[in-house]
């Protein structure tokens, strides 16, 4: 009958629900801790002796990454010889490759540091070299690029020494 004074009890929720509203809030702590996990700054990798690299790989490894980039930078001189790459552009991709060398070798994120960041780590001087006398130069420099068979000579100088 309309206009009963009778109360009524309040609509209960079933269960389900209530797991469902837990199982949400797991998920979105779940979240947050994986974004702090993959957003936290790596540690510092000190100087270039201190690196965690080499002790982590194998000589085998270590021998086969060398013997990958040595023939990296041949195919570059070969593409430069060839004319197909510009002295310039040739120069470019000695530094990226030897860039991405050092990284893979010994965990330095050479690929994103500038030359002044790499010197004050203590990097080995003949990446030091390589890049301020041949790279940097020949890509930053107005004007005709240094010789890229030096540039060349001075990638596989590094690859050959870096520790």
């Amino acid at each position: 009958m309309p206009g009963s004074d009778e109360l009524y009890p309040p609509f209960q929720y079933g269960w389900g629900w209530m797991l469902l509203a837990i199982g949400i809030l797991i998920l979105l702590i779940a979240a947050a801790w994986l974004v702090v996990i993959l957003t936290r700054p790596r540690r510092d990798l000190g100087l270039a002796g201190e690196t965690r690299g080499p002790a982590l790989l194998s000589v085998d490894v270590l021998s086969q990454l060398r013997v990958e980039y040595l023939d990296r930078i041949q195919q570059i001189e070969d593409d430069y010889r060839a004319r197909t790459l510009s002295a310039r552009n040739a120069n470019l991709e000695f530094s990226r490759v030897v860039r991405t060398f050092v990284n893979e070798y010994s965990g330095l994120e050479a690929p994103v540091l500038a030359l002044d960041d790499l010197v004050a780590r203590g990097v080995h001087p003949a990446l030091a070299d390589a890049r301020g006398r041949h790279y940097y130069p020949s890509i930053f420099r107005p004007g005709p690029a240094i010789d890229p068979i030096a540039g060349a000579e001075a990638a596989r100088t590094v690859v050959r020494s870096w520790h």
